[in-house]
């Protein structure tokens, strides 16, 4: 053979075949590489388009069928747990919008839903669907169980998926039926009944939508879930707003947002959680009740911050019109705006912290994050109150149709609350990540019994006025119990190094 000439493909000898490349599994980023030489031909023929010539589908479009065309190939070839991954972890820029995007939508969904009850139907019954959403979101928290945390931090995954996803599906029918044993003993008329059970079904969806969203963090994948989560709470929104717009009914409002919310669950959270994650190990009766056992200190406190939260509310309901619901819930929202801030900040942190407290030797740094995070709250509650006295009381005047300015003076005193309300749940989840949560439980039933006599006491004295400096007073002394307790749990574990 000539020197000169390169051996062809069937004169190679078995040692000089190229060895075949293993194929790899496509990742969201190769998809997104392929398909910008397509996207910018999709933008020039947008451009150039005659007019009444049909344009490519737009990126939400083009999002929504391909998620759908997954969805329904994986269900009619019966491998729904063998789908390949097809979006990237650690990604901590989308993490941060996308999660931000969803806490925003979560907590923004109870007043925008106030705003619209109060235009369609009126102050009155905007207040009385108040007072369903206060005992639906009140039994979220039984049904959540307090686990998210403890999920998210179990880095070597002592419990498995399946067990986490069985402790959610008992915790929520629980809820279900505590919030049917109240309605009853309550003596609610079957319109509120429906109202209040609707809103269970929905916040029903919502707990068991965070297990799987809870995976995805795990899996350092927390911008799914904030997706995720932002999408039920648009589902639930348009469902509400388009029924009640269409019916003035609020019976058939809230079971048409509490279908939204299963729609969501069912078609977009949990498949996407079962499609992006690692298969589970097999489910185990020892891990479902280690969930129960180690999670109940996490409840108990949780479920009762919340109820604690929620006293100058019921506590109303029997003293005062439900229009004073309305009043006292639109006041609360910007202190709860406070809340979700701060958590947006560091509950994607939560792992990371995990992982500096479990180096002793950077305990003394895990003391000056927490410090710092307690500044920032102090910073964006004197920022709330700003705003709020500037332009945020005539918008809260035009947005439901109620002169708040004569409410001034307590929207100042709800947005210190909601200062102090952000530090206790951020020493909470720093607690939880300690692992020292059965501590929490004897702080908060002090707390909790203090509230109920300061609430009846001041409500039946200034009425509306007492139930928001109720609700300051009950907080201020439950964040002075925990910043105690961190301080004794800080001490014990240098003593033990």
């Amino acid at each position: 053979m000539p020197l000169d000439r390169r051996p062809t493909r069937r004169e190679e000898g078995p040692e000089d075949a190229p060895s075949p490349t293993p194929r790899r599994t496509p990742r969201y980023s190769d998809r997104e590489n392929a398909a910008e030489p397509r996207r910018r031909a999709r933008a020039r023929a947008n451009k150039n388009a005659r007019p009444g010539e049909a344009k490519q589908p737009s990126w939400l479009s083009r999002t929504i069928n391909h998620w759908w065309d997954r969805l329904i190939s994986a269900v009619f070839s019966g491998s729904v747990a063998a789908q390949s991954e097809q979006y990237l972890p650690h990604r901590t820029t989308r993490d941060y919008v996308c999660n931000t995007i969803g806490q925003a939508c979560w907590g923004g969904l109870f007043p925008l839903l106030t705003i619209v009850c109060t235009q369609f139907v009126g102050a009155e019954q905007a207040g009385l669907f108040s007072m369903a959403m206060v005992v639906g979101t009140l039994l979220l928290f039984l049904g959540n169980y307090g686990v998210r945390t403890y999920q998210v931090s179990d880095l070597d995954e002592m419990q498995s998926f399946y067990d986490y996803q069985i402790n959610r599906v008992i915790t929520c029918v629980v809820m279900l039926a505590v919030g049917l044993l109240y309605c009853r003993i309550r003596g609610y008329a079957a319109d509120m009944t429906h109202i209040v059970m609707a809103v269970l079904v929905f916040r029903a969806t919502d707990a068991l939508g965070d297990v799987y969203e809870g995976r995805l963090q795990q899996k350092d994948k927390l911008y799914l879930a904030g997706l995720s989560q932002a999408v039920r709470c648009a589902l639930g929104f348009v469902a509400f707003t388009v029924a009640l717009f269409l019916t003035r009914n609020l019976v058939v409002s809230s079971y048409a947002m509490a279908i939204g919310g299963i729609a969501s669950a069912v078609l977009l959270t949990i498949p996407l959680a079962i499609f992006e994650t690692d298969r589970s190990f097999p489910w185990s009766l020892r891990g479902v009740r280690e969930l129960f056992v180690q999670c109940f200190p996490l409840f108990a406190a949780l479920f009762l911050y919340n109820l604690i939260d929620s006293v100058p509310k019921f506590a109303m309901e029997g003293a005062l019109s439900y229009d004073n619901q309305l009043y006292y819930n639109a006041m609360y929202f910007p202190a709860h705006a406070i809340l979700m801030t701060a958590a947006i900040i560091y509950k994607p942190q939560l792992v990371r912290l995990a992982s500096i407290w479990a180096d002793p030797e950077k305990h003394k740094r895990f003391d000056l994050l927490i410090i710092a995070m307690i500044a920032v709250i102090a910073a964006i509650t004197v920022v709330m109150a700003l705003v709020m006295g500037w332009v945020g009381i005539p918008v809260m005047s035009f947005l439901y149709g109620i002169d708040f300015e004569q409410f001034r003076p307590l929207v100042y005193v709800m947005v210190a609350t909601g200062g102090v309300c952000a530090v206790i749940d951020f020493l909470y989840q720093i607690i939880t990540v300690l692992r020292e949560q059965q501590a929490v439980t004897r702080l908060y039933l002090i707390a909790f019994a203090f509230s109920v006599p300061v609430a009846m006491l001041l409500i039946n004295f200034s009425q509306l006025a007492g139930a928001v400096l109720s609700s300051l007073v009950t907080m201020a002394v439950l964040a002075v119990l925990l910043v105690s307790e961190y301080a004794v749990i800080r001490r014990r574990a240098e003593r033990r190094l």
